[in-house]
């Protein structure tokens, strides 16, 4: 993760993910990619060094595309990175907030601002991106509209906040994580505590889950995420993503996986990465 000259991100400029970019890794490029099979690809490729990709957000949950293209991508976690979330209204310079009678952005972000909009007695309007409407408000030129996006993006755009912060929820987070193409990749130092990230599909049996997770527990390995999804438009085999807090040198974490090969198939590690420090607050 040292000095990566080009990372890849989904999403417009002064985006989220720009905005994660610009604050771990001042000193790279951020190049925006429409979809994240794109993002994806330009890692793969090495044109990018890295990707920068929201996995999960504390209000919204998971991000449902990143789990389909993360297994079988040739793509490696390498870190984790927890940017709390600040919501901007954003004006052209010389608009006032009394002046504002319509806020737009992407769902999500007007989802976690209504109850400060209502209070504003602003209506939201939905656009397709928050970086975006930065951009859109930027050239229409309007006084009497704001935007909900990223501070990056006001200063991208040239744009004015008059309200910072202005989610409902202080406690909104977004985890990104860190992507590399590089195969070879050294696990970390033995004494920094790590994440392990994999899937796994079940076999078709009763209990298959209970049983596939049951070394985990008489192991004492702490699982911190497990979800569920399927592929492919099957409804009876479902794949599962995890996230323990061990490495796979770990005798526990061993024992697990031997115990997890019983009764699931397709055991794929994504990544062996440091916990963030925002993990342990």
């Amino acid at each position: 993760m040292s000095n990566p000259k080009r990372i890849a991100f989904q999403g417009e400029p002064g985006a989220f993910s720009h905005q994660a970019i610009k604050r771990w890794f001042p000193g790279a490029e951020a190049v925006a990619h429409p979809t994240f099979e794109e993002a994806f690809a330009a890692v793969r490729s090495g044109e990018c060094d890295l990707g920068m990709i929201p996995v999960e957000n504390s209000l919204a949950g998971r991000v449902a595309d990143v789990h389909h293209l993360l297994p079988h991508s040739g793509l490696k976690i390498i870190g984790e990175r927890f940017l709390p979330i600040e919501m901007n209204l954003m004006v052209n310079k010389g608009a006032k907030l009394s002046d504002i009678k319509v806020a737009f952005s992407h769902p999500m972000a007007l989802m976690q601002c209504r109850n400060s909009l209502r209070a504003l007695n602003i209506l939201p309007e939905v656009f397709h991106d928050t970086a975006g409407s930065a951009r859109a408000l930027k050239d229409s030129g309007a006084m009497d509209r704001a935007a909900i996006a990223p501070e990056v993006a006001a200063e991208l755009y040239g744009l004015e906040i008059i309200r910072p912060n202005l989610e409902d929820a202080r406690h909104n987070t977004t985890r990104f994580l860190v992507l590399t193409g590089e195969q070879s990749v050294v696990d970390p130092a033995p004494e920094v505590p790590c994440v392990t990230t994999f899937v796994f599909r079940v076999r078709s049996i009763p209990a298959a889950l209970y049983k596939a997770l049951g070394g985990f527990a008489t192991n004492s390995v702490n699982m911190t995420k497990l979800e569920s999804y399927s592929e492919n438009g099957s409804f009876s085999v479902t794949f599962f993503y995890a996230d323990v807090e061990a490495r796979p040198s770990d005798r526990a974490l061993q024992l697990a996986m031997e115990e997890l090969k019983f009764f699931a198939t397709d055991v794929e590690i994504l990544g062996v990465y440091p916990q963030d420090e925002f993990r342990r607050k």
